[in-house]
């Protein structure tokens, strides 16, 4: 049986495309008591960026902090917010940011429209009604979190999304220029998610041509970006972020990904660093990659965190094996079904230790 999966039906790209946003919404103001949420990430809070944001009217501007990676309990209480902002459901919820800020957006639209926590739909098509419209402005390149069916969240018992067709956004909007004031750790940390994304996808036992298609070009794209010296580096790495994402939509990602949730959910650490850390241990299943990583890191002048898993108690690091090991299709997709035969509890927590 073959996936049926969906696509963003709308994308608008280019330099200063942001400026047709509220021509974009307006399509959405379908009378004049409509109004729209605008989830925004805090560091663009009092800044250019928020003035130029398309509010009117009723419009909610809804500044969210992402320190920290997205949690249910934060959705559910946003998701109250908006509820109680008006006695009517908004025409629709925009996420302006980088991944995590997207994933915010995309989680709150569903959650508008389907009864209960967001905890009770951590997993695979649990959704069951539409989400509200919901668009992606990225201010950051490389999640793919623009183009995915998942919005990936932290709960109290899993780190786990909300993976299904209704997640996908029906607009994005990919402006290059937004991308110009991003630090450099944080360029290059969500760069290697991209990186990541497409090396995951091209070695596993998922692929097929159009997730090949997709991801190849999204290699070549991250290469030139991080190994070459590009003047349009944002337009091509924006592009090999929704390519990647795009690579992934039909097939997987694989254990770089799995043991980064388990990172993650235990101490918090923010995908894209986490991605990078887990990655740079993962010789024995990507060795070209893992060797080109290194060189990218070099060139960029990036130093990882070490030692962090070491020093924890057995617990949480039992949590964390936990966590990578719940994650079946990554595993299934990097080793193949008899997956379970060669990562055991053993190797995962022998990896999770150089960490």
């Amino acid at each position: 049986m073959f996936r049926n999966f969906k696509l963003v039906p709308n994308i608008i790209f280019g330099r200063g495309c942001f400026s047709q946003m509220d021509e974009i919404i307006d399509k959405q103001r379908n009378n004049k008591d409509s109004w729209v949420v605008f989830v925004v990430d805090d560091v663009f809070k009092g800044n250019t960026m928020e003035k130029r944001i398309p509010v009117h009217g009723n419009d909610m501007l809804l500044f969210v902090n992402v320190e920290d990676e997205p949690k249910t309990n934060y959705v559910d209480d946003l998701t109250l917010k908006v509820k109680a902002f008006l006695p009517f459901l908004p025409s629709a919820v925009i996420g302006i940011g980088g991944g995590s800020t997207m994933d915010l957006a995309k989680a709150v639209s569903l959650m508008l429209t389907n009864e209960g926590s967001s905890t009770l739909y951590q997993g695979w098509d649990l959704i069951k009604h539409p989400a509200v419209y919901h668009m992606a402005v990225p201010t950051l390149s490389g999640t793919g979190a623009e183009v995915s069916r998942t919005a990936v969240l932290t709960g109290p018992e899993k780190k786990l999304g909300l993976n299904s067709d209704y997640t996908v956004f029906d607009q994005v909007v990919l402006d290059p220029e937004l991308t110009k004031d991003v630090p450099r750790d944080q360029h290059f940390y969500t760069g290697m998610d991209c990186y990541i994304h497409c090396i995951e996808s091209l070695e596993g036992t998922y692929l097929n041509e159009f997730s090949k298609a997709y991801g190849e070009k999204s290699l070549d794209l991250c290469r030139e970006v991080f190994l070459g010296n590009h003047p349009d580096s944002a337009d091509k790495l924006m592009m090999a972020s929704f390519f990647g994402g795009m690579s992934i939509a039909y097939s997987q990602v694989g254990a770089c990904h799995a043991l980064s949730y388990g990172l993650s959910y235990v101490l918090g650490t923010h995908h894209g660093i986490g991605c990078c850390i887990t990655f740079d241990y993962l010789d024995e299943f990507y060795p070209d990659g893992v060797k080109e990583f290194r060189t990218m890191m070099e060139k960029c002048g990036i130093e990882l965190p070490r030692g962090l898993v070491k020093t924890l108690d057995d617990e949480k690091i039992e949590k964390m094996i936990t966590t990578a090991l719940g994650l079946a299709p990554l595993w299934e997709n990097c080793l193949g079904k008899d997956w379970q035969t060669i990562m055991t509890r053993d190797k995962a927590k022998s990896l999770f230790l150089k960490m």
